[in-house]
């Protein structure tokens, strides 16, 4: 089975965010890696991963202004849904579910990583953000209002800021 590498298309320029990246497809190599008696261990680590990589990235919108509602922070409630419900599927012995699910997480990681987790990289490095003390350089660069819906990344309220994501990605 074919699995997801890193690679250059990947890669934010925010370190932090970067290793979490790659250790998420290092793990997602092992889940595809894995036979039948390894498989849910395999996935549960990935799951926990998954579930600090994401409190990790939304405290971080948090604290440069994006609101709780916004469509990345929801991706990742979504997606941390499913994986869970996944893992209780393969409880019950249905392995092929985490099999298909490893499948589609590849093809969704770098679409996430290069739309919504891009437009992320480039407001944190616009503010100032350091993701190691939560501190924020650039203050005055802090928008005035919560950032709702895509914060740029799937909207064109902000066609500047849209831009400056997609080439961030190229």
């Amino acid at each position: 089975m074919s699995s997801l590498q890193w690679s250059e298309e990947l890669v934010l320029d925010l370190p932090l965010m970067d290793e979490t990246h790659q250790e998420f497809v290092e793990l997602l190599q092992a889940v595809h890696a894995a036979d039948d008696a390894t498989l849910q261990d395999c996935w549960n680590t990935l799951v926990e991963h998954t579930d600090q990589h994401f409190a990790q990235e939304d405290r971080w919108m948090l604290a440069t202004k994006f609101a709780s509602s916004n469509c990345h922070t929801l991706q990742h409630k979504v997606v941390l849904q499913v994986m869970r419900e996944g893992g209780e599927r393969a409880a019950k012995g249905e392995l092929f579910v985490l099999r298909e699910m490893a499948r589609e997480l590849a093809i969704w990681l770098v679409q996430h990583t290069q739309s919504m987790d891009a437009a992320l990289a480039l407001h944190l490095r616009r503010v100032g953000f350091d993701p190691v003390t939560g501190t924020v350089a650039s203050p005055d660069n802090l928008p005035r209002d919560l950032i709702h819906g895509c914060a740029g990344a799937c909207s064109g309220d902000d066609e500047e800021e849209a831009g400056q994501a997609a080439d961030a990605v190229h």
